[in-house]
């Protein structure tokens, strides 16, 4: 993700209503990568069932053909579990009960997701389809890739009662967190889907506490 790209989203982010801002990985090839997914087609939000997100990616795919869809993926995110007493690596969906569609045809789209016989639902603000908020596709570009729509988990710590993520997606964009679930390893933050705010959970772990000055140990 380009610094100057970074830049803009994060300040947006420090706006009511804005969108979660971009701590781009710094690699000067992020800039190229999302111009390339622009190019490939806009993202589309699609609801299906809650709990289906996977197989209906499959059957929307099927459905729909390579003329008209570049993509279809459920967004996961990386977190960790606590399972006999050991943190694991897992995986969670970033938006249960959503898909996201990349076409640069979607009236197409919609025409051809008539034909799935399950509940689909290409979303849209008044009367016209619209895309992921721009701000929020390029943060999930910037962190995943085709075929490989996994988000990395964040790491961070506890300054009082402040986060602070020094490294992940998250890192620089602590005020789009809403609030944190330590024992989960998840954060809370928000996303602005065809003019709704959508809530929802990325892997945040925090590894350490720092003491505030004047703060005993006994107060940890």
């Amino acid at each position: 993700m380009g610094e100057n790209a970074a830049r803009s989203s994060l300040e947006a982010c420090q706006k009511p209503g804005s969108s979660i801002p971009i701590e781009g990985p710094g690699d000067t090839g992020e800039g190229h990568k999302i111009q390339k997914e622009r190019s490939a087609g806009d993202w589309y939000v699609v609801q299906v069932p809650t709990g289906q997100e996977t197989a209906m990616c499959q059957t929307i795919q099927r459905v729909a053909g390579k003329d008209v869809l570049r993509e279809c993926f459920t967004p996961r995110f990386a977190t960790e579990k606590k399972v006999k007493g050991q943190w694991v690596p897992a995986e969670s969906l970033l938006l249960p009960g959503y898909v996201i569609a990349v076409t640069n045809d979607a009236v197409a789209l919609y025409e051809r997701l008539k034909n799935v016989h399950a509940f689909t639902r290409l979303l849209v603000s008044g009367e016209v389809f619209c895309p992921l908020d721009q701000d929020d596709r390029a943060w999930l570009g910037a962190f995943t890739n085709e075929g490989d729509r996994v988000i990395p988990m964040s790491k961070g710590f506890m300054e009082g009662d402040k986060v602070v993520v020094f490294s992940g997606p998250l890192k620089g964009g602590e005020g789009c967190i809403t609030s944190v679930n330590r024992r989960k390893s998840v954060a809370y933050i928000e996303l602005d889907m065809c003019g709704r705010r959508v809530k929802t959970r990325i892997g945040l772990g925090i590894v350490r506490k720092r003491r505030c000055p004047g703060e005993s140990t006994a107060q940890q």
